[in-house]
Order: structure tokens, then sequence, then C-alpha cells
């Protein structure tokens, strides 16, 4: 796949560009493919750092027995009992509606997730309390490892075109989506090459 899509991308020379100063495509190594724990995860990683965020999980985590709680058992927490793991209230109740939407089918098991386009998770997670479409495009990104995505509203891919592109302001959103279309079926991992862009000039609000 790498090489299929090294050759469509490169079609354009810019990219083609950051694809020889950059090397391979490094994602991260995928994570839990269930989109009850990862979006859980994802939650509680909101808008903290990383070692912030691991140590408010492992506090979460020891509030309930076994490895992970389950969504029946997090249904019935108590807010403030949550709350005591250094949640915010608002991630709380997140949390808490993550698990009435995955017992109640919202939120569909792997094995149904994984038949669904990328619009339809979309459209089925971002029903979530707290979960927004670009929490949901990470996890199609990363952990399910979806092709052809491009995060609209991410500053990181944005400053990335405007650093490689040379241009003077971020693109708009309509800019955007056109330029993509010439990266479709690969746009995964033209993003990736511009989150690199983006670290290389030090521009702001940079996502990887």
């Amino acid at each position: 796949m790498s090489q299929q899509a090294i050759k469509h991308l490169s079609k354009d020379p810019v990219l083609a560009k950051l694809i020889a100063q950059h090397g391979p495509y490094e994602p991260r190594p995928p994570g839990d493919l269930a989109p009850y724990r990862a979006l859980l995860r994802a939650i509680v990683h909101q808008q903290i750092s990383g070692k912030a965020a691991a140590t408010i999980l492992g506090r979460f985590l020891d509030l309930f027995p076994g490895e992970f709680p389950d969504p029946k058992q997090l249904a019935k927490a108590d807010v403030e009992h949550l709350r005591s793991a250094g949640l915010s209230r608002n991630k709380a109740m997140a949390v808490i509606d993550l698990a009435a939407k995955t017992i109640d089918g919202t939120i569909p098991a792997t094995e149904q997730l994984q038949a669904l386009s990328d619009d339809e998770i979309v459209e089925r997670l971002i029903q979530v309390r707290g979960v927004g479409k670009w929490t949901v495009e990470m996890y199609l990104m990363f952990t399910l490892e979806r092709p052809d995505i491009l995060p609209l509203d991410d500053i990181g891919i944005r400053n990335g075109i405007r650093a490689a592109w040379n241009m003077d302001e971020r693109p708009t959103k309509k800019q955007l989506v056109e330029m993509g279309r010439a990266w479709s079926p690969w746009r995964t991992m033209a993003s990736w090459y511009l989150w690199r862009a983006a670290d290389m000039a030090s521009l702001p609000d940079g996502k990887k």
C-alpha cells in the first residue's frame, strides 16, 4: 500500500519533496480497535498533556475491578466518584454517556464498526458527549488505519500546507478540500507529511 500511495502522492511536486525530506510514512502503532475503549481514552486525553492524562487514566481504571470498566459498570457510576480520579465534570459526564451509548448500540461493536464507511463512523461516534469530528478522525486514521482521511479542521494540517506551499496565510477549508481531491484515496498519508511540514516550520498548534 505504501509504495502505491507514495507513487500517487508524488505526482504533486510539493508532496514529493516532503516525502523525500521525511522518508517513509511511519504512523504511530494502532491502538485498541474497540471504539468504547478507544474513545474513553481519547476523552481522558483531551486538552491535557500526555503525562497528566496517563496519570488520570490510571486513577480512573483503579476505581473499577478488572483491567477496564464494563460499560454497564461505568454507566451507573457517580460523577463525583469519577471526578476523584482527576476527571473534570464534563469528562466524567462524557465517559458515562459513552458507556450508555455503547449499551444502547449507538456505539457499535468493533466488528460492526469495521463494516461502516468513514462518514458513517463519524456520524455514529460524534453522538457521544464530548466527542467531536476531529477525535473520530484521529481514531479512523491511527487506530482503524483508514487510508483516505483529511482532517479539515486540523490547524496542523493547514499550517503544514502554508509552510510547504509558501503561502502567506493558512488555506481555507474550501481550499483544503480542493487540494485534497488530488491526494485521494491516500489522504491519511498526505496528512502525515503535512504534519511533518508544520513541525519543520515550527508553526503553532501542530497536531501529530
